[in-house]
């Protein structure tokens, strides 16, 4: 009996032990796969991109401005730095963000957008924050963007005028319009450009009306001559933004857009009312083919040149941008005329719509970034999310 009842009780322990390790292992398991899952999320780089939740009117001003670049640079660490390039008349930054995945060290091109260079042309600067937000969103989840960030830099300056933004105006605080205050055919009247500069350093005038003129002669005469500045890059943005291009210069620049509203239109060179150069054909072509792809593919049309109420601009940045550094510049007015300061109703409305129209146009340059660089035919088409390019307003 006691040998049997040994025997039961050796087996009676073994069985509580073997059952004490299988839910050891079993809790270790759960435990490892809980770990794993922690550091090792699923990932997967062909789900379609999603759009930014943003809401009709709800616009950044400045400091608003300021506070969503901050929130970038906090929740994507490794993705952003946002830094400022300068200051404007009144001190406050010209904020730039650039995106790009800084765990890689591959050799990466770089392009530049900026908005607001007019202050009261709001939805430019929306386009720049609008696209930040988009990639950082994407990144790690669609296989698009996720690229684009891998091999890329992409530099933003939501609020190339900051004081003018702030104010809802043209120009900046000393009433310079500040995209006539660049290195290109400077201070041309037939450039809709007069170089006052501010009168005994005191007296402001943004602009001299030339309507009158303009209906007797509107192939000769612009409809309004803005103050350009004393001399070229005579205001702190346009020197910090100038000097900020060139460190980029070294840094594989592929490509410029400078966008305004409310043409409704995409375009490259020249504005200037006298080209310092003639461009290439190639050149040309890649020129061409870009706005052309816009045309086709967006609500965006390309320039009539022959139209009356277009002129050739002297001073203006993406021009200077292309002569300065000979690499695709481009001008993008979102919106349409009936938002137009002057000939249209000044209004801000459908934002989210407006924005969405603007994701085919910098996700087309985004994927021919390299072949921009090289001047090759831009000719890589964008995969885009459901939506995009929204219907047009009717």
């Amino acid at each position: 009996m006691n040998k049997k009842l040994s025997q039961i009780i050796t087996l009676f322990l073994c069985c509580i032990l073997f059952a004490i390790s299988f839910s050891g292992c079993i809790e270790q398991k759960q435990k490892l796969e809980e770990f794993k899952e922690t550091l090792l999320p699923e990932v997967k780089l062909d789900q379609p991109s999603i759009l930014p939740d943003w809401k009709d009117g709800e616009y950044h001003n400045y400091f608003g401005t300021t506070k969503m670049l901050n929130g970038f640079n906090d929740k994507y660490p490794d993705l952003v730095d946002v830094f400022s390039i300068g200051k404007s008349v009144l001190g406050k930054n010209i904020w730039c963000i650039r995106i790009t995945n800084e765990k890689t060290n591959t050799r990466k091109s770089s392009c530049l957008i900026d908005g607001c260079i007019h202050g009261e042309e709001w939805e430019g600067g929306e386009a720049c924050l609008y696209l930040a937000e988009y990639l950082l969103m994407n990144f790690g989840t669609n296989e698009t963007i996720t690229n684009i960030l891998n091999s890329s830099e992409v530099y933003l300056i939501p609020l190339f005028n900051p004081d003018g933004r702030q104010d809802d105006s043209r120009y900046n605080d000393n009433g310079i319009d500040l995209n006539r205050n660049f290195d290109i055919d400077f201070g041309r009247i037939r450039g809709t450009a007069i170089p006052l500069g501010k009168l005994f350093g005191r007296i402001k005038i943004p602009y001299i009306d030339t309507s009158r003129l303009n209906k007797w002669f509107p192939k000769l005469v612009p409809w309004r001559l803005f103050n350009c500045g004393r001399h070229p890059f005579s205001e702190p943005e346009t020197q910090a933004f100038r000097d900020f291009e060139r460190e980029l210069k070294n840094d594989d620049f592929s490509f410029y857009v400078n966008c305004h509203t409310a043409w409704h239109t995409f375009s490259g060179p020249w504005d200037a009312f006298k080209p310092p150069f003639e461009i290439s054909k190639q050149e040309q072509y890649i020129f061409d083919y870009a706005v052309n792809w816009v045309a086709e593919n967006t609500e965006y049309e390309t320039i009539e040149e022959e139209s009356d109420v277009y002129f050739k601009c002297s001073g203006e940045a993406s021009d200077w941008c292309f002569k300065e550094f000979r690499i695709p510049s481009f001008g993008f007015e979102l919106l349409s005329v009936d938002y137009d300061a002057f000939y249209g109703e000044k209004k801000h409305d459908h934002l989210v719509h407006w924005m969405e129209t603007t994701l085919p146009v910098f996700m087309y340059l985004l994927v021919n970034i390299d072949n921009l660089r090289q001047w090759k035919t831009p000719d890589i088409q964008p995969p885009l999310p459901d939506r995009v390019p929204p219907e047009p307003l009717k």
